[in-house]
Parts: C-alpha cells; sequence; structure tokens
C-alpha cells in the first residue's frame, strides 16, 4: 500500500511538469512570431524609407546655333549678281515667318535679255530650319538630320520631275546632296536643290532656269556649280550669326518642331 502510494505521488508530479513545460513552449513559439513580425515591418519600413532609385531625367543636348541669319543677306550681293542676272529686287524677296528664329526664307529671279540671242530666266531661293534639342523628340542634330533626309525626297518627288539624278556635294555643312532634274512647262526648265545640313539647321536652296526666244538651254553643270556656291555662303552666314552666341539653356520639353522649311521646293515660274 505504501508502495503504490509511492508511485501514485510519482505519476502526478510528472503529469504536473508536462502542461508547464508545453506553456514554456507555447510562450516561446508566440515569442518567435511576434519578433518576427516586427522584424518584418521594421523591415518593410526600412525599405520603403530608401530612395526607389529612379533615374534623373539626362540633361538635353545643347544646340551649336541658338539663331537664322537674315535670309536675304545669307547670300552675298555680288553673287546674286552673277547667279541671277538682271534680278527684280536685287535686296530678295523675304516670305514671311511669325519664327524667323527657327525658319526663314527668301528668293530672287531675273529676266536677262540679249537682243536677238532670246532671254535667260533664272530663280533662286534659300530656305533655313533650325531645330532646338526636344526631351521626347531628340537631339537638336538628330531632328535637322530627319528634315535633311526629308527634303532630299520631296525634291526627287518634285510634281513633273524627269532625269532625276541624286549626288552627295562634299565640303559644304556636316551633309550635302544635291538633286538635279529638269521640269517641262511652257519652255523645258532645268533645276537644281542643294540640301546641307549643318549642325541643328537644314538650308534648302533652289536653283533652276530657262530659256526664251531661241536662246540657248541654260548650262546644268553651271547651275550645279552655283547652286553650291549659294548654298555654301548660306551656311557660312549660320556660322557667322552664331559667333559669340552661346545657345541657350535647353527647357525639359524643348522647343515646338518647325514642321518643315519655310517655302516649299521646287522651281519657280517665269515673270
Amino acid at each position: 500500500m505504501h508502495r503504490s502510494a509511492s508511485r501514485l505521488t510519482r505519476v502526478l508530479a510528472c503529469a504536473a511538469v508536462v502542461p508547464v513545460v508545453l506553456a514554456a513552449a507555447g510562450c516561446s513559439s508566440d515569442s518567435g512570431k511576434s519578433s518576427g513580425t516586427e522584424s518584418g515591418k521594421k523591415s518593410s519600413a526600412s525599405s520603403s524609407a530608401k530612395p526607389s532609385g529612379g533615374k534623373t531625367p539626362a540633361a538635353l543636348e545643347k544646340v551649336a546655333f541658338a539663331k537664322l541669319p537674315d535670309p536675304c543677306k545669307s547670300i552675298a550681293a555680288k553673287s546674286i549678281e552673277s547667279f541671277v542676272p538682271e534680278a527684280k529686287e536685287k535686296n530678295g524677296t523675304a516670305a514671311k515667318s511669325n519664327d524667323l528664329a527657327n525658319r526663314a526664307s527668301c528668293s530672287w529671279n531675273g529676266l536677262q535679255t540679249d537682243g536677238t540671242k532670246g532671254s535667260q530666266y533664272r530663280w533662286l531661293s534659300v530656305s533655313m530650319v533650325r531645330y532646338d534639342s526636344h526631351a521626347s523628340l531628340g537631339s537638336g542634330d538628330k531632328r535637322a538630320e530627319e528634315q535633311y533626309n526629308k527634303q532630299i525626297e520631296l525634291a526627287k518627288t518634285a510634281e513633273g520631275a524627269h532625269d532625276v539624278k541624286v549626288e552627295q556635294a562634299g565640303g559644304v555643312g556636316d551633309q550635302a546632296s544635291s538633286v538635279a532634274y529638269g521640269v517641262k512647262k511652257d519652255v523645258d526648265f532645268l533645276n537644281t536643290t542643294v540640301v546641307v545640313r549643318t549642325h541643328n539647321v537644314v538650308v534648302t536652296l533652289d536653283f533652276n532656269g530657262a530659256a526664251y526666244e531661241g536662246a540657248g538651254a541654260p548650262d546644268q553643270a553651271k547651275l550645279l556649280q552655283d547652286a553650291i556656291a549659294a548654298a555654301r555662303e548660306t551656311v557660312a552666314s549660320v556660322d557667322s550669326a552664331n559667333k559669340g552666341d552661346a545657345a541657350p539653356e535647353q527647357a525639359p520639353s524643348g522647343s515646338a518642331s518647325p514642321s518643315a522649311s519655310a517655302s516649299p521646293s521646287g522651281s519657280g515660274s517665269a515673270m
């Protein structure tokens, strides 16, 4: 009897210990979960406090040319006398523009009569378009290059053009091409278009000629030579107009895009 009582006492003592151990284990487990949750919250808060790491928008590329020259003074008066003899307006006729800093053009035309030898007609037009760098459209140079290519295509596909010949015009600006072609009107017109890109400015120069009253047809090679010479003077005038002037800082949005050259490409009409 004594032995049974002693055994019962030990069993009850062990039974009393088990809940304490389980309780301790439960407390330990809850404590770990709570600690992990708090740690997770702290980690999340710490992570959200860190900067996102987004890149700052890159500064827009500064353009080389901030303005355009007076288009009617972009070619020397002496040169005009040679290219367009007997010009009606020796100082040229400027096209209307409400944005002369970005687009401008001027033209000259004249009919030189040589008695019974007939008459020679000449028409010369120069147009300039300037591009600024734009946050979404690209740098001024890139935009000018796109316009340069468009102007060449326009010249190649001029209405009524035949015998189209496209060549590189080396030594003028950063890129230059000439497009020579004929157009049949009341008489045969010989046309030359020279397109030049100089940094962020595109120059399009159109020069054409025709013979009247039995005069000999214009020399196409001479027209091309004069057109390239006139384009070279225009490019030089763009550079001169910006000497000593720093291009303005580019605004994040850039400037409005000139949609096209100031005057359409193509041949002039006789007076």
